[in-house]
């Protein structure tokens, strides 16, 4: 895919003058836009790109035509309404905004990293023009081979005391996770890798998810795709579009079984993901934590955030999804790259379903579910190619490298448990 044939993807306020975006335009003619209001995302318009400011009124116009219906509702919440005729725009955001958020909580921002101290800056410039003002940045050194990541963040808190430096020496994000709870003084936890560029509002988006109801003890958000420049990148947006099409908010509790379908708890990708969820303190401790037997840097790969979320369920608690707690993701833009992603997304979400095997508590929940989890992942292929179209081919080997993943995850499981179970006597999480 030419630069000419890719995607330029950014964000625009309807309050605003400018868009803006990770990655800066080059030959596009497409631009898909995140079209937001006061910070609030009221959904998507994807429209041809001429790279003129009157991209700025195709905007506009298409965002009155495509979002009426969020748009009026941002709008009826502060007593605005549309008024008609081209050059009208919202006016300045007012305390009675949906999207105003009063909190003076103390929120611990973890980042987990291991051996990117050269691209690491970038994350943590975003982080650090969050507007937000009651917030540390926990920054988790995972097993580094040398002291350049530690270098990086004390440059940092050199000139900003919100910066902390933790040092985890066994490898895990899992076990990185877990020294970022040991270590933040928040009431609430909020994680990102370092692979992501989080929104300025990002924390308050957070935070307005664990308003919207007591008994949240999780919230995920709308995490974006930064760029679709080649065949990689649109894949990866194709394949994993739950993480960034859905501008409405969710809840998800166990009274809502009847309504997201019989996998549910454990359909996989319908909460969000670790690249942006937070927690409330309390609640992840007595959760036990994240399973270190799961997620990179262990033989599984992944499904620590999948085993998060269901554990929260299971306990009581309740997960929001909040978009309004913007993040912007790079995906993978190799085929290389991609392919071992996707085998450790196919390994991660086995191991997972082994632990739900092999917990009594949750197995036979699981096994009555299994034909409609067949049925779910033969389709995979099919909504992945829908998404792509007929402009883009799918990167050759992609889907057997996640099912060889399938076949893997349940043996890598047992491996890192009994790993798990030698270093610490115990497993982490069960």
């Amino acid at each position: 895919m030419s630069a000419s044939g890719g995607i330029w993807c950014c964000d625009f306020d309807l309050a605003g003058d400018e868009t803006s975006a990770m990655v800066p335009p080059r030959a596009e003619t497409t631009m898909r836009v995140l079209v937001r209001l006061h910070g609030e995302p009221l959904g998507y318009v994807t429209l041809p790109r001429t790279g003129t400011p009157r991209d700025l009124d195709l905007i506009r116009v298409a965002a009155r035509k495509e979002l009426a219906g969020p748009l009026v509702r941002h709008l009826m919440a502060e007593g605005e309404s549309i008024v008609e005729g081209e050059g009208w725009r919202p006016a300045a955001q007012t305390p009675a905004c949906p999207n105003h958020v009063v909190a003076d909580d103390l929120v611990s921002v973890v980042v987990c990293t291991r051996d990117r101290s050269e691209s690491l800056p970038a994350c943590l410039d975003r982080i650090a023009a969050v507007t937000y003002q009651r917030v540390e940045f926990v920054i988790v050194d995972n097993a580094p081979s040398d002291g350049s990541t530690k270098a990086v963040i004390e440059r940092y808190a050199a000139y900003d005391d919100r910066f902390r430096y933790v040092r985890e020496p066994r490898p895990g994000l899992s076990r990185a996770r877990n020294a970022g709870i040991a270590a933040a003084r928040g009431r609430y936890l909020a994680y990102t890798d370092d692979d992501v560029a989080v929104d300025r509002l990002w924390i308050h988006g957070l935070l307005r998810g664990f308003q919207r109801r007591p008994d949240v003890a999780c919230v995920t958000g709308l995490v974006c795709t930064a760029a679709i420049s080649n065949g990689p990148e649109a894949y990866f947006d194709a394949r994993l579009a739950s993480w960034s099409t859905r501008c409405r908010p969710q809840f998800f509790d166990l009274s809502m079984r009847d309504r997201y379908g019989v996998l549910y708890p454990f359909s996989a990708g319908i909460f969000g993901t670790g690249a942006s969820f937070a927690f409330d303190r309390e609640s992840l401790v007595r959760a036990g934590g994240f399973d270190e037997a799961l997620g990179a840097g262990t033989p599984t790969r992944g499904g620590e955030d999948l085993d998060i979320f269901v554990r929260i369920l299971l306990g009581g608690g309740a997960i929001a999804y909040e978009p309004a707690a913007v993040v912007w993701h790079h995906h993978r833009a190799t085929e290389e790259s991609l392919l071992q992603q996707m085998y450790g997304y196919g390994t991660g979400l086995t191991a997972y379903l082994t632990k739900l095997l092999l917990d009594q508590s949750t197995r036979s929940q699981l096994l009555r579910r299994v034909p409609a989890g067949l049925l779910r992942i033969a389709q995979i292929r099919h909504g992945t190619n829908e998404r792509l179209g007929a402009t883009v081919a799918a990167p050759s080997g992609a889907m057997r490298r996640e099912f060889t993943g399938y076949l893997a995850g349940p043996m890598l499981y047992l491996r890192a448990r009994r790993a798990a179970r030698t270093r610490t006597g115990q497993v982490v999480a069960r």
